[in-house]
C-alpha cells in the first residue's frame, strides 16, 4: 500500500517523487511510533502510522501515510484508523498529534478538521510549501489497560 499512496501523491501533485519527506520504517517501532494496517475479511484496506516528534519535540507525534484504498473509501475506515492512532499515541504519552497534508487532498483536510484538528505552525519538510496544510490536535494521555 505504500507504493499505492505514493502513486496517489504523484497523481494529485504532479511530482515524480510522490512524498519526498524523509521517513524510515524504524521510526514506527515502539516506543518511537506505531504503524497500523486495517484489514477487512483478510484484505488490507487502509494504513496509517505515527512517529514521535514535531514542533514540540517528543511530546508531539506526527501522523504519516494515512491511506485507504479507493474501493474501500466512504465506509469510515479512515476515521477508525485515525481514532486508533490517537488512542495508541495517547497511551504512549504523546500529548499532541500533528500532520501535514496538501490542498490537493481536500477529503483528508475535511476528515482531520471534523476530528478536531486545527491549524498549527508549519513544521518539518513541507513547512515552506504554499500548498501544505499543517494541523494538530491535543490528546488526552490515557494509561494503557492493565493486564
Amino acid at each position: 500500500m505504500t507504493a499505492e499512496v505514493q502513486e496517489e501523491y504523484r497523481r494529485r501533485y504532479g511530482s515524480p517523487a510522490g512524498d519526498a519527506s524523509p521517513i524510515g520504517a524504524e521510526e514506527f517501532v515502539a516506543p518511537h511510533g506505531l504503524f497500523l494496517v486495517a484489514y477487512v475479511a483478510g484484505t488490507a484496506v487502509g494504513m496509517g502510522g505515527w512517529r514521535r516528534g514535531g514542533p514540540a519535540g517528543d511530546a508531539d507525534a506526527e501522523i504519516k501515510r494515512m491511506y485507504v484504498r479507493p474501493a474501500f473509501r466512504g465506509r469510515g475506515y479512515s476515521r477508525r484508523l485515525l481514532a486508533e492512532l490517537e488512542l495508541t499515541a495517547g497511551r504512549a504519552g504523546v500529548t499532541r498529534l500533528v500532520l501535514e497534508t496538501g490542498l490537493e487532498q481536500p477529503e483528508a483536510i475535511t476528515l482531520y478538521r471534523s476530528a478536531g484538528y486545527d491549524d498549527v505552525e508549519p513544521f518539518g519538510y513541507y513547512a515552506g510549501y504554499p500548498d501544505s496544510v499543517h494541523l494538530g490536535k491535543s490528546l488526552v494521555v490515557v494509561p494503557a489497560p492493565q493486564r
